[in-house]
Formats: C-alpha cells, structure tokens, sequence
C-alpha cells in the first residue's frame, strides 16, 4: 500500500505552495483515483511522492520510503506524462534499452509488447506513435519489470473509449492481483466509473478522502439535461409545476438553449413540454457534479461493515439517501459508445429510466457480485504480462549493455560521426591548397584558427549527447527519475563515449590521408617519423574531449553545457596553463626516464619507463595539461553532486 504524510511542495515567490499538506492512503489491491482540475496539485503530489521534487512530507511504498528501497523501479512502474523516450527509437529497441537499465531478461520486452497489442508496431518510431497506441507503451514500460505498486499521471487523457476500457481493464487487472494502482483524473464521472477510493484535491490541499459509492451518492448527482429553444420559458413551467405538486426541482440555464434539471426525470420533463406546446431538441440522464467538497465533511462509512470496504462493491444506500449516480459506475466496460467524461445525450426509453428492482433491492447477495467482479478481473487480466522473476542482485543495472542500446538505438551519433568526416575532409583539402599546414595538423583538419579540430569537437558532442536520454526523460534513469550517479554506469558512458571517440579519430584520420592521395598525391601523405606519439596524442586529445562532454554533461544537466565545456578548455584553461608554467626554468631539466632508471633498483619491463615518460609530456603540454586538469575538475565535481543528493 502507499502512506503519503504531509506532502508539502517548497514555497514559490509570494504564492502558497501547490501543495499543502496532503495525507493519503492507497490500499493494495485496489485503484485509487487522485482527482481534481488542472492546476490543482496533482502531478505535483505524484512527484512529491516519488522524491522528484523537493518539499517536505514522506511516503511509504509497503512501510518503506522510496529512497530506501534498494531497487525502487522493480517497486514502482511510474508514468508521468508522455512516453519517456526519443522520438527516433523504435518500440521493442526503447523496451529492451529499459530491460537493460532494469535488470530483467530482454525477452520480457516482448512480453509485454504482446499484452499491450503492440506487436504488429514493434519495429515503428516512438515519435510516429498515436496518442493511444502511446499510453499503451508508456504502461507497458511501466510493468516492465513487473512493479507492484503502479502510478500514472492522467493516463486516459486523449484515448477513445475502446483505449479506455482496455488502460481501465488492465489497471483492474494489477489491482486484481494484489497490487496498488494509483491514477490521477479531472473527470469525476471517470474516478466513479473505474476506482474502488477517490481523493480529490483543491488548490492543492485535501478536500475530500472517500470510498467510491460514498463518492458517487455525495458528489455526483443525477439530472436531466434538455436543449429546446425556449428553454427560459420551460425552466419557468418547471418551477411552477414543483411548487404546485412540492416537489424539489431546480432547473439550472446553462447559456444558450441548455437547460439542467435536479429532482426530476425525463418522463415528466418531457410531459409538461408536451402539454404546454414546447419544442425540446435533446433529453437525456446525465450525472452532474457538485463540486470538489461536496460530501467531505459527512462520516466516513465503516469499510469493516460495509460491502464497498471489503471487495470493492457500491455499498446500497440508506433509505432516506438519493440513489447512486451510476449503477454502473464501476464497471469498467460501461458506456463503450462514449468517450470518458462526456455526458451521454442519448434519448432514454421507459426501460432504461426503470431502475432493476432486483438489484437495487439487494436481491443478489454479496458472494454472488464478489464472484462476477473477480470472474471480470480474471477476463480483463487475460492481458497483463505474466509476471516475471527477478533474482535480487546488488547491481540489478546492466550499465555496459543499456548504454550501447542507448547509443546505438538512434541515428544521432552516426550522423554526428558521418558530419565530422565531411567536414574534415574538406577542411584537410583546403589547408593543402592553401599550403604552409604542417603535416600531423593537415592529417588532423586542424588549422590553426581554430581552437580544437572538427573530429574533438564532434566527439565533444557525443560525449555530452550521453546523459541526454535521462536528462529529457526521466524514467529511463536507474534512480528514482533523477540523473543516474552510478560510478558503475559513469564507467559505461565513459568507456563507450571513448571507443566511439576513437574510431572517429582513426576514420578522420584514414578518411583525410585516402583523400588528400586522391587529390594531391602520394607526397602529402607520408607517414612522418614519429607517427608513435603522435598518434597517442591525437587519440588522448579526442578521446579527452569525448570524456569532458560526458562528465560535463551529468554535472551540468544539458548537452549544450557539456559541449560548452568542451570548447571552454582550449580557449580559457589552456592560456591559463600556458602563463602558469611559462618562464625559466630553475634548473635544466632531467629526463624523466633517466630520474625513474636511477631512482628504482628494479627495471621497467618491455622498456615501460619510455612508455610513461611519453604519456607525462603529452600530460605537461599545454593542451595535455588543461585537457587532465579539466578532466579531474569535473570528476570531482561530478562525485561531489553525486554525494549532495544523497544527503539530501
């Protein structure tokens, strides 16, 4: 079950917090419906709870905090707006790119595409999506692996009814189970129709906390609705005819020729029309509301005593109490002509205005509607992914095989390596036009004008396009929607990012030396003498700038600060070394292979001492030293954000 205590958001300027003080409970094996309009504080309640924003208060997910859960995505599936994944990626690569960031077998993805119907759209973009094939992948990501808790965020907003009836079913289903669902919704006629609780929210404080038949009886409240040209003079007839038979009819002129009357039925609204010559265009049973505090200061009912306590079921109301909005409110196939939350305008006939004496008297006992309801929950639950068995590890994420699904699932790095290439190409043929460009920077397409080649910079940019994913789309993180400070997945982005900078660097190279043969000849390509660090260094530089843009990017939360950084270090921190080591030296220096020769009894293997001694003048020149300096800057920088949002 879920225990929300006094959920309340940080302050804004001058205004109230947009939510104050909201306690709640959600009970497992049942569907909780949070409503209230839009701006009332329900998404912000959602993500109070789990610990995306900061506030006060704190929620228990089966007597435990989210952050106290070792493995809070095999404990919550979350929803919170639109599908979170790049438009690019096709359906089954984003499930299977989750199945990695989970720790589930990749076979669960399509178990779960074949309970959602998504099959036959498995290989489609996610951006060519519809709005209702888009909630279906959005819940089945979210019981991906198999949660027991579920909470969405208005998940039948822009469905049809078909797509409603089969999200609801589904929703059922889990809570058939044994789980918790928790769904936001504006509509009450909807948190009637498909939840066993409502909470209702109003400017972000707690109005109302009830069982849903006390929800229907208290707020929702029947009426009939008539259209007719002269609605004025109707309402007028009507009141006459109440006062006359005292009898308590409101009549309510909605504007224009709509006309909502209380306390009446369609039979006699239509008899006085009739009597009285007046044309009536539409007459219908509607449910009305009455608002979001109406019922909440009545007694709660005793959920041990009453039958909607104890599985669910509409309790029977008293004697003297108006009947139930909807007798058939809680199913979840009702209405399957009309969109939710629109109210019905078709006419009703004499058979369908009768209620069924059977049923509203109680004639079918308990056993009898507790029976059909799970034989219902059984039907609908045909649907849900079976559930899967995860064994519990202490690291669940697989960080080298969801950040290769990640990268490789969208064209972007290829098309960022495929730009690098051109423009290198063609920067390495015109220096050798224009001439004076020595040899290692016209392989490179490095002129001097510019502070790094195209091939650092395009690596620059796929190292900081590495955190984009969770930066833009919050449930593809391995915490709790935040960005992932896992030193084992850092590990992954930089070890990828790294290979992926290197083979651009070998291909710019290899692409600029084929090209400047074609066109120039053998002569501008030689390979030169020391060709060794040379190419240790172009490698070091590029593969540094592809691992600034990574840790860039997951300190500074945005690809466009990463590549900022990128570009930051030879324009600010590389003057900076050069005027810091500049000047005469003390002493004339010693190599460092020989001080390393004398000063250990033990020799290097395989001549290692030269190996390291190239490694530390590529690090002491100013592009090497900058370059490592920025490196460790943003490590630290990187740890310490890390261990701040811990503590927090």
């Amino acid at each position: 079950m879920i225990q929300a205590t006094g959920l309340t958001s940080s302050p804004r300027k001058e205004l109230p917090p947009a939510v104050d003080d909201v306690s709640f409970e959600a009970h497992a094996g049942r569907v909780t419906a949070l409503l209230g309009a839009p701006g009332a504080g329900k998404t912000t309640t959602l993500r109070l709870m789990l610990e995306l924003q900061r506030g006060r208060g704190i929620t228990y997910f089966r007597g435990r905090p989210l952050h106290r859960i070792p493995h809070p995505f095999r404990e919550v599936g979350v929803l919170l707006g639109d599908v979170p994944g790049h438009p690019a990626r096709t359906v089954r690569g984003h499930l299977r790119m989750l199945c990695a960031a989970t720790g589930v077998p990749a076979r669960r993805a399509d178990e779960v595409l074949e309970a959602a119907g998504l099959v036959s759209l498995r290989d489609e973009r996610l951006g060519t999506l519809s709005r209702g094939m888009d909630r279906r992948l959005g819940l089945a990501c979210a019981l991906l692996p198999d949660p027991h808790t579920l909470v969405l965020d208005e998940p039948a907003r822009g469905l049809s009814a078909a797509e409603n009836r089969w999200l609801y079913g589904t929703l059922r289903a889990h809570a058939a189970r044994g789980g918790t669902v928790l769904c936001t919704t504006a509509d009450p006629k909807e948190a009637a129709r498909i939840a066993d609780h409502v909470v209702t929210l109003e400017r972000g404080r707690l109005v109302a906390d009830q069982a849903a038949a006390d929800f229907s009886r208290t707020r929702l409240r029947p009426r009939v609705a008539v259209r007719s040209p002269h609605a004025a003079r109707l309402s007028a007839l009507l009141a006459q005819e109440a006062r006359a038979t005292r009898r308590s009819v409101e009549a309510v002129h909605e504007g224009g020729n709509r006309l909502c009357v209380y306390g009446s039925t369609c039979a006699d609204v239509g008899e006085i029309a009739f009597r009285h010559g007046i044309v009536v265009h539409q007459l219908a049973d509607e449910v009305g509301d009455m608002g979001p505090g109406a019922g909440a200061g009545e007694p709660a009912v005793d959920e041990k005593a009453s039958p909607a306590g104890a599985d669910g079921e509409p309790a029977r109301p008293g004697p003297g109490a108006p009947p139930p909005a909807d007798d058939t409110a809680r199913d979840p196939e009702y209405r399957p002509g009309a969109p939710a939350g629109e109210d019905s305008s078709a006419s009703v006939s004499p058979s369908q205005e009768a209620p069924d004496t059977s049923v509203a008297q109680g004639a079918h006992p308990a056993p009898r509607a507790r029976s059909r309801r799970a034989a219902r929950a059984r039907d609908t639950g045909a649907g849900l992914p079976p559930s899967v068995s995860v064994r519990p590890a202490a690291r669940p994420l697989r960080p080298l095989r969801y950040e290769i699904r990640r990268a490789t699932g969208v064209g972007t790095g290829f098309l960022v390596g495929a730009a690098v290439l051109v423009v290198s190409a063609l920067t390495a043929v015109l220096l050798a036009r224009a001439g004076h460009t020595p040899q290692p920077r016209l392989l490179a397409a490095w002129p001097r004008e510019l502070p790094l080649p195209p091939a650092a910079l395009g690596a620059g940019l796929l190292g900081a396009l590495a955190f984009g994913d969770e930066f833009r789309h919050p449930a593809l993180a391995a915490d709790r929607g935040t960005v992932p400070r896992r030193l084992g997945l850092l590990t992954a982005k930089l070890l990828v990012a790294s290979a992926s900078a290197a083979v651009l660097a070998v291909l710019t190279v290899g692409c600029d030396a084929e090209l400047l043969h074609l066109v120039y000849g053998r002569e501008v390509v030689e390979v030169p003498a020391d060709w060794l660090p040379l190419g240790a260094g172009w490698l070091g530089l590029v593969t540094g700038c592809a691992c600034a843009g990574v840790l860039a990017a997951g300190v500074f939360r945005s690809t466009t600060a990463g590549l900022a950084v990128v570009v930051a270090v030879p324009l600010l921190v590389v003057p900076l070394v050069h005027k810091v080591t500049e000047g005469p030296a003390a002493r004339t220096p010693v190599p460092l292979a020989s001080r390393l020769r004398d000063g250990l009894p033990l020799r290097w293997p395989f001549g290692g001492e030269r190996h390291l001694d190239a490694v530390l003048r590529l690090i002491a020149q100013p592009v090497g030293g900058a370059l490592t300096l920025s490196l460790a800057a943003l490590l630290c920088a990187y740890v310490f954000t890390g261990l701040r949002s811990r503590v927090r």
